[in-house]
């Protein structure tokens, strides 16, 4: 039995050395990246027991990428080799004030967006599975990643398995127009929606005076068990503010805010999303722990090049019960 089964693309992830723009770069460091990958990697290194389900090219990427996943403990025996399809390929160029950040895909015809509805045994995979998770960007890469979306997210709520998606949204991948179709009747079978006020306006088109009152009307609407909203200001490229609230059953809990210095937030929600999941389980679904270790987790990922959250259990305790220091540990 698993604690946690994820499914989505796992790609190829590309960043000039240094703070290069892309068309300077004459080397590029290599990671893998992806969102559901982030979140079975990070809470497979706190301890869960966890799978993650992907398709990927029968070639050295493809194996390159699985040895990635499998050095954290997470059970890839699930992953469907093919040879249609690619690695999809994305780069990240680093910007400092006032430029910012900048992500360039290069995924398409990738593996998964090849997969076929019933191509996948979700009834063996998610037996006795705690918790399912996704993404928005899973079902926006093709017709056929949305059936096969839909019909893992359908047989996990049918099992009982507790359903996360994350929001999500990724202007470079479709419309909002075209995201709220999709992503609308997938909401039947959520349980846990992590989201930000952007993504939700996106989406869903709910816009209210405060991220509380958007939470609320987030479970008016889909009636969800809990509503998740990270929340982060951006001081300066490299200077951050995070927090996150979460709301169920008419009550809200907040948590403290962090100031972050950011080496890399890329990943840094799906490490907030592995953070939740553990604490939500961990604590027998007491949503405050969850919250706060969910915070710790992202808060710590910022410190850590590449999408990975490479920290220990140990080390998001420590931020939770207020033990954090900038001294040298010796």
């Amino acid at each position: 039995m698993y604690d946690l089964v994820t499914f989505g693309e796992c790609m190829l992830r590309l960043s000039p050395p240094g703070f290069q723009r892309i068309e300077q770069a004459t080397s590029f460091n290599a990671n893998a990246g992806g969102a559901e990958m982030n979140v079975a990697v990070a809470a497979s290194r706190f301890g869960m027991r966890t799978a993650y389900v992907t398709c990927l090219p029968n070639n050295p990427l493809g194996r390159m990428i699985t040895n990635k996943i499998r050095e954290h403990g997470v059970d890839c025996s699930h992953i469907v080799y093919t040879k249609e399809g690619r690695t999809g390929i994305y780069f990240v160029e680093f910007g400092a004030n006032p430029r910012p950040n900048t992500v360039l895909y290069d995924r398409g015809n990738s593996a998964i967006s090849n997969i076929r509805p019933g191509g996948i045994n979700w009834n063996v995979i998610l037996q006795d599975v705690r918790v399912f998770h996704t993404s928005g960007i899973t079902p926006a890469l093709s017709k056929n990643a949305e059936k096969v979306t839909r019909e893992a997210m359908e047989i996990a709520s049918k099992k009982g398995a507790t359903v996360s998606f994350d929001l999500n949204y990724r202007a470079k991948l479709w419309s909002e127009e075209e995201a709220q179709k999709i992503i609308t009747p997938l909401m039947e079978f959520c349980d846990i929606l992590i989201t930000t006020e952007e993504d939700t306006y996106r989406v869903f088109k709910i816009k209210k005076e405060n991220y509380e009152k958007v939470a609320e009307e987030l479970q008016k609407a889909f009636n969800f068990r809990i509503v998740v909203i990270t929340l982060r200001e951006n001081i300066t490229v490299w200077r951050n503010n995070w927090t996150a609230i979460a709301y169920s059953d008419g009550k809200l809990y907040r948590d403290e805010t962090y100031e972050v210095e950011v080496v890399d937030r890329v990943g840094s929600g799906d490490s907030f999303t592995a953070g939740f999941l553990y604490g939500y389980l961990k604590f027998k679904k007491d949503i405050e722990m969850a919250l706060k270790y969910g915070n710790a987790s992202a808060v710590l990922k910022h410190s850590i090049p590449g999408d990975l959250n490479l920290v220990t259990i140990d080390e998001v305790k420590k931020i939770v019960e207020g033990k954090r220091t900038i001294r040298i540990e010796r």
